[in-house]
């Protein structure tokens, strides 16, 4: 659960304004919806390609006719540009439109062979997210973000993650150098009412939702996709909850590398959050686990719904699914 800073823009910052720029759901960070493909004529086949390969993983895609003056033309219309075009076409007619990081539109570029898909701007804020979709055409995602150089994950992807949105912007310079660093430790949750004195350097969360569910998962290692779709299911079918009602799935950082895991999530458009072994031992269910006899982990599906939920409670205790699959609903 770590992370770094943004990539092209990391140190611009925009700190004049000391309270940020991320203070709706609206401009949270990492989520596009609204994208722009700009291409040249030549390579419209390849754009319409795109389009229908991941059209449906965002609330529109349109294609856009490169010419000297299109991205100043649609400048602030879309949440991220995928630049159909050599990186240097994309930076030189962009540069002087960028003003500020959480603001911004994302830019992702990617060639005319689908080789490569390299975020420019906005990595946290977009791009990233669009190279790793163009992945499935066979795209290799260069992103250059620190976080994912590291393999961690940072506040904004965090905030996406538990469907939230940062509200003091500026803050996440000093807390993903912390997170990059192994520094910073799992999200606490508070709930009020109460009032909180922060400084600089701790980033605020809010949540873009009043209440829901987490689904708290554990597997054998491999299980597949299928496995963990039916299991969810399994597991809110026996609750008064659906999956609209889910805010994210939860599990264990040594868990946080299984494919069929998050592919699952993927297909369902949740979010992974990662607890460490502390703050599960701190949040332990009642169901006993061999785990916690073999190797000192407490049962990972329970204790990631506890530690995941707002109020620290299980609607579902574990079940299991085949074997494979564990799974505890928390709030």
């Amino acid at each position: 659960m770590s992370s770094g800073t943004e990539n092209a823009d990391e140190t611009d910052d925009s700190s004049t304004d000391s309270g940020g720029h991320c203070s709706t759901p609206d401009s949270d960070g990492e989520v596009a919806e609204e994208i722009a493909i700009v291409s040249f004529e030549r390579k419209m086949e390849t754009a319409e390609e795109i389009r229908a390969e991941i059209g449906d993983r965002y609330e529109s895609i349109e294609i856009l006719e490169y010419h000297g003056d299109v991205f100043a033309e649609h400048w602030g219309e879309y949440d991220c540009f995928i630049g159909l075009m050599a990186s240097g076409i994309a930076m030189r007619k962009t540069a002087s439109l960028l003003d500020d990081k959480w603001e911004d539109p994302a830019i992702c570029v990617v060639d005319e062979e689908l080789t490569w898909a390299i975020p420019i701007t906005g990595g946290h804020h977009g791009a990233n997210q669009v190279a790793q979709d163009l992945a499935t055409m066979g795209t290799v995602p260069a992103m250059t973000t620190a976080s994912e150089a590291a393999g961690k994950q940072g506040v904004e992807s965090k905030a996406k993650a538990m469907d939230a949105h940062v509200v003091n912007g500026d803050s996440t310079v000093k807390t993903n150098l912390a997170v990059l660093n192994d520094e910073l430790g799992p999200v606490e949750r508070l709930e009020g009412p109460r009032a909180v004195l922060v400084g600089d350097d701790v980033t605020v969360l809010k949540r873009n939702t009043d209440d829901g569910v987490v689904l708290g998962t554990g597997s054998v290692s491999g299980a597949d996709t299928e496995a963990f779709l039916a299991a969810w299911e399994e597991a809110l079918e026996r609750t008064d909850y659906a999956l609209s009602d889910v805010e994210f799935v939860a599990t264990a950082t040594r868990k946080e590398e299984e494919d069929g895991l998050l592919e699952a999530a993927r297909e369902l458009d949740l979010g992974v959050v990662v607890f460490d072994k502390e703050t599960l031992l701190e949040h332990e269910g009642p169901t006993p686990s061999k785990s916690k006899e073999l190797i000192g982990w407490p049962g990972v599906s329970e204790a990631s719904a506890i530690a995941g939920g707002a109020e620290r409670e299980l609607v579902l205790e574990k079940i299991g699914y085949e074997n494979e699959v564990t799974v505890a609903i928390g709030r």
